[in-house]
């Protein structure tokens, strides 16, 4: 049953943490703006983490996207995903605090908020799931 709307918010999960992190800038700085492949170029292994939470992110949400037999595993990596922004929003807060300059110099993108979105589709996804393990489990007494 992957025409479900839980299918709709892990799809929109996987765009977010998937594509779109990479279109959006996660805070500018006089120079540049800095996207999360730029991330991947640094030298500091806090840096190079947060594309990787990112696409550990999408390929999460895209795996839950297939798992619509087993409604409670696709719930456990539901949590498992937002866990994962969690601990992701967690390093851009610290990271963005911890900038050199930061003060006068870098202004926050709208990247930093990325996990948030991803973190509000997976609950949505999760409270969609539990409904529909609901109404099985109803369907499931009356025989």
């Amino acid at each position: 049953m992957i025409q479900r709307i839980q299918t709709i918010y892990l799809f929109s999960t996987f765009i977010f943490s998937g594509i779109l992190v990479f279109f959006f800038d996660l805070w500018k700085t006089k120079e540049n703006s800095v996207f999360a492949v730029d991330l991947l170029k640094s030298e500091s292994y806090q840096l190079k983490s947060i594309p990787i939470l990112f696409l550990v992110s999408a390929i999460l949400a895209c795996i839950a996207i297939f798992m619509y037999n087993n409604r409670k595993l696709q719930f456990v990596i539901g949590r498992l995903t937002i866990l994962v922004n969690l601990i992701l929003l967690g390093l851009l807060i610290y990271v963005s605090l911890m900038l050199p300059g930061e003060a006068a110099v870098s202004k926050k993108g709208i990247g930093m908020f990325i996990p948030i979105f991803a973190v509000l589709f997976i609950v949505l996804a999760n409270k969609a799931i539990k409904k529909d393990e609901d109404l099985v489990k109803s369907a499931d007494r009356l025989r």
